[in-house]
């Protein structure tokens, strides 16, 4: 395992350390949900936990220098023997140079179920949403409506379903986003046009009343393991089949331009169980291929999470 760690780690800090542009799956939530969350247990090494709780740190830089930091607590319990419900909570600092804004973020809940259990593989299926919390319309100092990019929330009421194939080595996942409406957001150039930092306010996307285009997700990941140690390598590749919606100056809702098409993340982590009961673990991520224009705000550099989880 030692030496399966000195080639993985060094693979995962060459991800972290690029300079490419992409949207950190952790904003938009569906990725870690239920069935298509990532670095599950193996077939033959699942236990029924009645309830586990996994506080963690994010950190994500935007092409615009923009920094978010989020708390989130994710809270599984299960119903019965086969149902599992996971609930998650983010808390998020927003930093950049336009403002600094912070606040509770969306609210996601998943309801899974194993459809069929074997001793080397198994299948599951997930259900759930998002839950808008707060306003996706934060402003400066000035009293300037701010890009998405800034807004603690995506504003918007979401299904989420999906579905994962997870064997002793690999883990193979997919999944589907929809926003049901449009969110508050009153970006526009022009309410900028008299400020100090109208050029800088320019360079970001509209997003006025965004609503967000349709996602459809796709993940391959390969799992190395052993008593203690876990750790786990593969791309996640994210496809915008409609255009993000925005509001015009002119009032005129439009479809925002170059907002389709696939977003794809390569993705490493590292975990270490220090009881039965108690694990760390470790995330890093970074865009190979980045849609050009996200009115949502959801582009990232790179994104990092670090975590403890308690079982119980």
């Amino acid at each position: 395992m030692l030496m399966l760690l000195r080639i993985l780690i060094p693979l995962v800090t060459l991800l972290y350390m690029q300079s490419v542009f992409g949207q950190g799956c952790s904003d938009a939530g569906f990725c870690t949900m239920g069935a298509m969350r990532p670095n599950q247990a193996s077939p033959e090494g699942k236990t029924i936990q009645l309830k586990s709780i996994e506080f963690t740190s994010y950190v994500g830089f935007t092409k615009f220098k923009d920094v978010i930091l989020s708390q989130m607590i994710d809270f599984n319990t299960s119903i019965g023997k086969n149902w599992s419900v996971q609930l998650k909570l983010p808390y998020n600092f927003v930093s950049g140079p336009l403002a600094t804004t912070h606040g509770l973020s969306d609210v996601s809940y998943a309801i899974t179920y194993p459809v069929l259990r074997k001793k080397t593989y198994s299948l599951q299926l997930t259900v759930g949403g998002k839950i808008p919390t707060g306003s996706s319309n934060l402003s400066n100092t000035e009293g300037r409506p701010l890009p998405m990019y800034y807004q603690t929330t995506l504003g918007t009421f979401d299904a989420v379903a999906g579905a994962s194939l997870i064997t002793r080595k690999w883990l193979l996942a997919t999944g589907y986003q929809m926003a049901f409406n449009a969110n508050g957001n009153e970006f526009l150039w022009g309410k900028w046009a008299s400020s100090e930092l109208r050029d800088i306010a320019n360079e970001y996307p509209l997003g006025n009343q965004v609503k967000r285009g349709t996602d459809i997700m796709g993940r391959i990941e390969r799992n190395f393991r052993s008593t203690k140690w876990n750790a786990y390598i593969g791309i996640l590749a994210i496809y915008r089949i409609t255009p993000d919606q925005v509001v015009d100056r002119f009032g005129v809702r439009i479809d925002a331009p170059n907002t389709t098409g696939a977003a794809i993340t390569g993705l490493g982590g590292i975990g270490y169980r220090l009881s039965t009961a108690t694990a760390l673990k470790w995330m890093g991520g970074h865009k190979i291929i980045n849609r050009e224009q996200n009115p949502d705000g959801l582009s990232r550099e790179w994104v990092t999470t670090l975590s403890i989880e308690w079982r119980f």
